[in-house]
């Protein structure tokens, strides 16, 4: 990897500044203040979805006011891919009891939409007092399911993206902003 004039350059793939860290970080604080709101009173699980979702979770929750608790699924769709493979494989269950408990369902982005209904899936065998699905970035015109995404940070064009928990073959996952892939 090398930067050149804010360019991230993989290989023969460019990567251009797409959100900034001040962008990302503003839209966090918002969602949190309407979460915190919606879930006044109560104590929802936040279920982030690994590896994605741990640094956009870990900042919502430093901007969450009320009482919560944390749990983790490990997916896995697009191995070292920037397509999704079109399985997605459950890495790691859940350590909680998520009957009767109001869930949110953190992810990092919401392309095909399969790992939410993946996730779907797995709840229908549970009986959860509420979910919810709340992601970082979401790609409307990629959406192959028709699903309620309940706490949407960015609606985006349905570029491949790294930076800020997105990877690519499990690098740049710690860029703190978000670049896109550059039209050629």
């Amino acid at each position: 990897m090398s930067e050149i004039n804010d360019k991230i350059i993989i290989g023969e793939d460019v990567f251009v500044p797409f959100l900034t860290e001040k962008e990302i970080q503003s839209r966090i604080k918002e969602m949190a203040e309407q979460i915190s709101q919606d879930y006044n009173g109560k104590i929802p699980i936040f279920i982030g979805v690994l590896n994605g979702a741990f640094i956009f979770l870990s900042d919502l929750i430093k901007n969450i006011s009320i009482n919560c608790e944390i749990d983790f699924f490990k997916l896995s769709s697009y191995g070292d891919s920037k397509i999704s493979s079109g399985n997605v494989k459950l890495l790691k269950e859940l350590n909680c009891d998520v009957n009767g408990r109001d869930i949110i369902i953190v992810e990092d982005i919401v392309d095909s939409g399969l790992s939410i209904k993946f996730i779907e899936e797995i709840f229908s065998k549970h009986t959860p007092n509420s979910m919810r699905v709340c992601s970082l970035l979401m790609k409307p015109e990629s959406l192959k399911y028709d699903l309620k995404i309940d706490y949407i940070g960015f609606k985006i064009p349905g570029k491949f993206v790294i930076g800020y928990g997105l990877d690519y073959a499990q690098q740049y996952r710690n860029l703190k902003s978000i670049y896109a892939l550059s039209e050629k």
